[in-house]
């Protein structure tokens, strides 16, 4: 539970963590960001003349920092770990286990911080009910501000609005900083997003069964492909397969020409992962209609095809 000044309202999940990272750090300290990454984060660490370091986590271990990874990460310059799950863009979620193991290293270096971006935890179907790791490990309670918003849940992207909660001092200082900037979120938006919480949530639930049906379907199409590896997500409405073998085969530079080629010769809009801190990979969204994603499959098959892959 938080107190009313342990929470802060701000235009977005992007402006919460903006607010997070003005306020707690300076220049010459580090904060660890898991690779594959939300494309925002190490750019608004880098706005404070911080360092972003971004341990990197393939497919091989689905996408998720190893305790051993965390370790080796942390110096005495780090101030901040990011924890996004379900992530964005793989969708991989953390296990009650795995937050535990992180909690484990995490106890020895008190001088870090900890960030949850939980902005997916209604849109979770694999890996048993959603966790973070304030609920894993109540002890770290203190050191760690929860992020969230209503983007997500109630498909309200465009309303910005974002809320954090964590300790007093840290959550005063995010407000000075946003003080100076948004004031507070537009008055009909937090009227929007009040009624989005208080009211019938039944289409929560209804919502996350449609992404679970639609992932199930891009999944299936996806793995089908010759030259795409790709892993079932645990949530979120994202996809994110590696098309290496493809560019290999291609010829292309990288993923960015491929999504280029993809663009221009299927007409299928997908996000390069150089972006995420993936090489070789591509961002799917699936928060569109069943006939779009079979529209776009097709594409991508007949694609694959005519290069001969």
């Amino acid at each position: 539970d938080y107190k009313p000044d342990q929470i802060l309202v701000s235009c977005g999940g992007k402006q919460s963590f903006f607010n997070l990272c003005q306020a707690l750090l300076n220049p010459g300290d580090e904060a660890v960001i898991p690779a594959p990454y939300w494309v925002s984060y190490p750019e608004i660490v880098a706005l404070t003349g911080a360092t972003p370091v971004m341990p990197y986590a393939g497919p091989e271990q689905h996408y998720k920092l190893k305790p051993e990874q965390l370790e080796r990460a942390i110096t005495q310059r780090t101030r901040l770990l990011v924890i996004n799950s379900p992530s964005n863009p793989t969708g991989m979620a953390y296990s009650r286990a795995e937050l535990e193991a992180f909690g484990q290293v995490l106890r020895r270096h008190p001088q870090v911080f900890i960030a949850t971006d939980d902005m997916y935890e209604h849109c979770q179907w694999r890996g048993g009910p959603f966790c973070n790791i304030v609920m894993t490990c109540p002890d770290l309670h203190a050191r760690t501000l929860v992020l969230n918003g209503v983007s997500k849940t109630y498909a309200m992207t465009g309303w910005r609005i974002g809320y954090a909660g964590g300790p007093a001092w840290l959550i005063n200082s995010m407000t000075d900083v946003q003080s100076q900037s948004t004031s507070n979120p537009a008055s009909m938006s937090q009227a929007a997003a009040e009624a989005a919480l208080a009211g019938d949530q039944s289409c929560v639930s209804r919502m996350c069964r449609a992404y679970e049906e639609r992932h199930a379907f891009v999944y299936g199409k996806l793995h089908s492909m010759p030259g795409v590896r790709v892993l079932p997500a645990d949530g979120t409405f994202y996809a994110f397969p590696d098309f290496s073998a493809v560019i290999a085969k291609l010829k292309l530079a990288d993923d960015n020409a491929l999504a280029e080629r993809l663009l221009n010769d299927a007409g299928v809009a997908l996000v390069a992962g150089s972006a995420f801190g993936a090489r070789g990979h591509l961002r799917l969204s699936f928060a569109t209609s069943m006939q779009n994603l079979e529209a776009a499959m097709a594409r991508l098959q007949d694609f694959l095809r005519t290069k001969g892959v």
